[in-house]
């Protein structure tokens, strides 16, 4: 590593820290419960669906007295959202809605959301909290290159690196080989982007014979899709910089919910003065205590324009005391979700299980597609995946081989493995589609 990564990779001034990372866990609680009871009433007395959906569940917000009466209420899912689309769930006038986000809808209706401005100046502050823990600091350049527009994660992004002093390059995603000119001509400190695309930039970079490694950025925040500690290692190792993660989701607020300290890289810290968290059992959605894998729910606690109550957000992880910030929970880096889950013949797979295997295969580019298919009765998972430019043709074969007993012997399941030319698979500038569904319906 150089001298300037060693630099933001140490612990941050403890001065720099505001005073909610400085909370003991008593003080948060207690802060929490005061901000819970008051969403609680925010959402009842103000949204129709809350209203109803408590009264159907037989209870009140006058009913929470202490944290653990969360659990009483009822979760809200996606489907809700849509069901009330575009503005029934919010719980403010038209007119103190500064801003107004929604999700693709590639699955249906999208899910909007909005935003006071004081909900805008709090999305800021979570963000330039995250940015800081990962590294980056007041006077340092950032190359954002999540998507602008209504996807939360570019204009969200924006806010945050302004907030914290920083000098924001919004260049948004796409066109890869522009991406890699811009940070060579502006020598951006840090990027946020999704770590499918990093690696995306960092093929670009060598197809241009650009050592990667000698670029300026020194951090990259990654998120808006899951991604291993092997995609974590492969980027770290082609560019000589560090790699954290930072999670969020527009129904809860956006990118900046939590986020990876660039000094521990030991999952991340829920900024749980303004968003308290949850895991539940995924079937049943039975609270699991700390320590233990489910379903990751999510209650805003100072959300004007859309307050969320127990929001279920389908990711799967794990909550762990804090360690960089010790009053604050920490999440797992998600290992997939409940919805992308493939039952394959009776095994669950996720695609990360998949992405750790082929990042350790000698020959294998970190780019690949499952394809869901049928053979008779049964189901069948192909991997596409792509050899490295390097690789020579004759190695292919054996690479695939390697994948093929790696699975089955860590997964449990059988599949096929295609090893394709470099460049073939469609690369994403947002979050990668992994896979493909051709299964046969009868």
């Amino acid at each position: 590593m150089t001298a300037a990564t060693r630099r933001l990779g140490d612990a941050p001034d403890p001065a720099s820290l505001d005073d909610a990372e400085r909370m003991s866990v008593d003080e948060l609680r207690a802060l929490q419960l005061s901000r819970l009871r008051w969403t609680l009433h925010h959402a009842y007395d103000n949204v129709a669906f809350y209203k109803e959906a408590f009264d159907a569940a037989g209870v009140h917000p006058d009913d929470c007295r202490e944290l653990a009466d969360l659990a009483k209420f009822p979760t809200t899912t996606k489907a809700d959202l849509r069901d009330n689309y575009p503005f029934g769930m919010f719980a403010v006038a038209q007119e103190q809605v500064r801003r107004v986000h929604a999700s693709s809808g590639t699955t249906g209706r999208p899910t909007v959301v909005g935003y006071t401005e004081r909900d805008i100046g709090t999305w800021a502050t979570v963000m330039a909290r995250s940015i800081r823990a990962a590294g980056g600091r007041p006077g340092h350049r950032v190359h954002n290159a999540y998507g602008y527009g209504l996807f939360t994660g570019g204009l969200g992004a924006h806010y945050g690196i302004e907030k914290l002093g920083a000098t924001a390059i919004p260049v948004s995603g796409g066109m890869t080989p522009r991406q890699v000119q811009l940070i060579q001509d502006f020598r951006p400190d840090l990027i946020m982007v999704t770590p499918s695309y990093m690696l995306t930039v960092v093929d670009e970079f060598e197809k241009q014979g650009i050592d990667p490694r000698s670029s300026s950025l020194q951090v990259g925040i990654f998120g808006a899709e899951p991604w291993t500690e092997q995609m974590r290692l492969e980027i770290e190792d082609r560019m000589d910089m560090h790699a954290v993660d930072i999670y969020g989701l527009s129904e809860v607020m956006g990118p900046g919910v939590s986020q990876e300290c660039v000094e521990t890289k030991d999952g991340l810290h829920v900024w749980e003065d303004h968003f308290l968290p949850e895991v539940v059992d995924p079937l049943d959605a039975t609270p699991l205590p700390d320590g233990e894998q489910g379903e990751l729910l999510f209650t805003s606690l100072t959300k004007e324009a859309l307050p969320i109550i127990r929001y279920r957000t389908r990711d799967l992880t794990t909550l762990r005391p804090g360690t960089a910030r010790p009053g604050m929970r920490r999440m797992d880096k998600i290992t997939g979700r409940s919805d992308d889950m493939i039952i394959l013949r009776g095994v669950n797979v996720f695609p990360t299980q998949i992405e750790e295997i082929v990042l350790r295969t000698a020959g294998l580019a970190p780019h690949f597609q499952l394809v869901l298919g049928t053979k008779g009765r049964m189901d069948t998972l192909a991997v596409r995946v792509e050899a490295r430019p390097s690789t020579p043709v004759d190695r292919r074969v054996g690479a695939a081989a390697e994948l093929v007993k790696a699975v089955k012997d860590t997964v449990g399941v059988s599949v096929s493995c295609e090893v394709v030319d470099p460049d073939t698979l469609e690369r994403s500038v947002g979050k990668l589609q992994r896979l493909v569904d051709r299964r046969e319906r009868g």
